[in-house]
């Protein structure tokens, strides 16, 4: 009994002294005082912040290699007799070399390490931005073979700096474009320290030579256009001391059809150049952020969902209708404005296509973000830098157009904004600067999107039917279309409202892009040809502002491409 009693007795947690006769209750352990939760929690914490001294670390590495490298290109553009252009090829040499070294080191010792690659990043590198790596990445290559065989012609009047310097450059962009088609979506383990490195130095490595890429064709946009001048002031006398002293203008081109076709490729390919390098800084910065990461389980069994093109009926229509028009636009435009003297119609029709296309976009927009508004779909929070990155590239990618319509804006309300042509010019700035936001705002809140992920059983049940219809039913080509036919139909009459809607907003917003991207990418400028903005700030800044924000226009409409696919994947 005595036992029972002294088993049935608590200690008193509310006493001021405990009874000499009860012993202390050794039952609880203090993990917040324990050595292992201490030990572990310590382990926890230095790798938080080797992990932030690793990226600050590389981030000043490339932070230097740029400054150094934008340095030799400034000295080369105002004093080209210190520093020449074939003094930054070599430095560039000496960066892609390095890189290359790293890239062999990566794929044949860090990734062959044993647990090097635990997890896999299934959002870095979707399949349109791999395509579209290797698709320009196979343009630079050609364009670099293009550029061998113009200098090789042209050799009395050219060092062998720039026969070398392409030849590098192939094997540079090669080995990297293979690079980051295998090793994307990698979440390195091991080596943390020097993969970070390695990728930071490539990165600043592809900016360098994207501001070589944009400074050179600055420099023979600006020979064609000021020989363009000549021509239209030969017959008055006029100066030709504004014509920039550049071996292109000594080393003229022979009458031999090989010197032409390289002459043309050479500047037909010259824009897939620096879109290149833009697609690899954005895919090589993802791969740093993944460096040491870990995915849970739960977030890395997530399916994704797959693109098909069902449900959707008016985007497609009408998307492809404003990429036929605009073909034949861009088509008249380069046919006419190529010529010794653009005429003024050329340019009118040009911005007045813009000024119809633009605000259908940007209705279409508005109205898919106030669909995300009336959704019932949880936001995705997951931790994803590939979303992350797409957000700032669409924001700051946004900023060259946006900066050079304002500069339009200014330009022409300080004019004549009563004209025809400069009221086209300015109305298309404004529509510009709104489609713009408009469309940045409907795809990141798309982005942020959890997928729908239903299964329906009048789904269900008619997969059923057309399984048993393929296995009965004779194998006759008309009732194959009619069954097709009748697939599509029911897929998209058992699809939502919303749902229909933001498939077909996002659908013919990626046919618009596209035809927004072909446009500038393949000749047409009027931003420059029209001589507005060239006469009210100056040949030289404009150009620097144009050459600039071109060249990120281009990118936006790209990448607006990737997001509005991510959108109408997820609806």
């Amino acid at each position: 009994m005595l036992a029972n009693k002294a088993s049935r007795q608590k200690p008193c947690h509310h006493c001021t002294h405990r009874p000499a006769s009860v012993a202390p209750d050794h039952s609880t352990i203090h993990y917040e005082k324990s050595w292992l939760y201490r030990h572990c929690s310590s382990l926890v914490q230095g790798d938080r912040q080797s992990q932030k001294a690793g990226q600050l670390f590389s981030g000043l590495l490339a932070m230097n290699v740029v400054f150094l490298g934008s340095a030799f290109l400034s000295s080369m553009i105002f004093n080209h007799v210190a520093i020449t252009l074939a003094d930054v090829w070599i430095l560039l040499s000496i960066l892609k070399v390095l890189c290359l070294c790293w890239v062999v080191y990566y794929v044949l010792g860090t990734s062959q390490q044993p647990h090097a690659v635990l997890h896999r990043d299934t959002h870095a590198g979707p399949i349109w931005l791999r395509g579209s790596l290797l698709l320009f990445g196979a343009f630079s290559v050609l364009l670099n073979v293009f550029e061998i065989g113009y200098s090789v012609i042209h050799i009395q009047c050219k060092s062998q700096v720039q026969i070398v310097f392409p030849c590098i450059e192939i094997l540079f962009v090669g080995t990297q474009a293979l690079f980051l088609w295998r090793h994307c979506k990698d979440c390195i383990q091991v080596q943390h320290n020097l993969t970070r490195c390695g990728l930071m130095l490539t990165i600043a490595t592809n900016l360098l030579l994207w501001l070589l890429a944009v400074t050179n064709d600055s420099i023979h946009e600006e020979i064609e256009s000021q020989l363009r001048d000549v021509e239209q002031r030969l017959a008055g006398k006029a100066p030709l001391s504004h014509i920039p002293r550049n071996e292109t203008i000594s080393c003229t081109c022979p009458n031999t059809t090989a010197c032409k076709v390289f002459q043309k490729g050479y500047i037909l390919l010259y824009p897939f150049n620096t879109e290149f390098y833009l697609v690899c800084c954005s895919m090589l910065y993802v791969m740093w952020k993944n460096v040491g990461r870990r995915i849970s389980h739960h977030h890395a069994s997530h399916i994704k969902p797959k693109f098909k093109l069902q449900g959707v009926v008016f985007g497609p229509l009408l998307g492809a209708a404003a990429v036929m028009i605009g073909i034949c636009v861009f088509m008249m435009y380069q046919i006419q404005a190529t010529g010794s003297a653009p005429n003024r119609e050329v340019f009118v029709m040009y911005y007045s296509y813009y000024i119809v296309l633009l605000p259908l976009m940007s209705a279409a927009a508005v109205i898919g973000t106030i669909i995300h508004a009336l959704e019932k779909k949880d936001l995705d929070t997951v931790k994803n830098p590939t979303r992350s990155l797409d957000v700032i590239l669409l924001m700051g990618a946004a900023l060259g157009q946006i900066g050079m319509s304002y500069f339009s804006i200014v330009a022409i309300v300080a004019t004549n904004p009563r004209d025809l042509l400069n009221s086209l010019i300015l109305s298309y700035s404004v529509l510009l600067i709104f489609q713009h936001i408009t469309q940045n705002v409907f795809i990141i809140d798309g982005l942020h999107r959890q997928p729908f992920a239903e299964a329906d059983e009048s789904k269900e049940e008619w997969n059923h039917e057309a399984h048993n219809q393929r296995r009965v039913s004779v194998l006759e080509l008309g009732q194959e279309i009619r069954r097709v036919s009748l697939s599509y139909i029911h897929t998209y009459s058992h699809l939502s409202w919303k749902r229909k809607a933001l498939r077909e907003i996002s659908f013919f917003l990626v046919l618009c892009n596209i035809i927004l991207w072909i446009m500038p990418t393949f000749g047409a400028h009027p931003v420059f040809e029209n001589g507005l903005e060239k006469s009210f700030y100056g040949y030289s800044t404009w150009f620097a502002i144009v050459n600039f924000g071109l060249p990120l226009g281009v990118f936006y409409r790209m990448h607006s491409v990737g997001g509005l696919l991510e959108v109408y994947v997820t609806a």
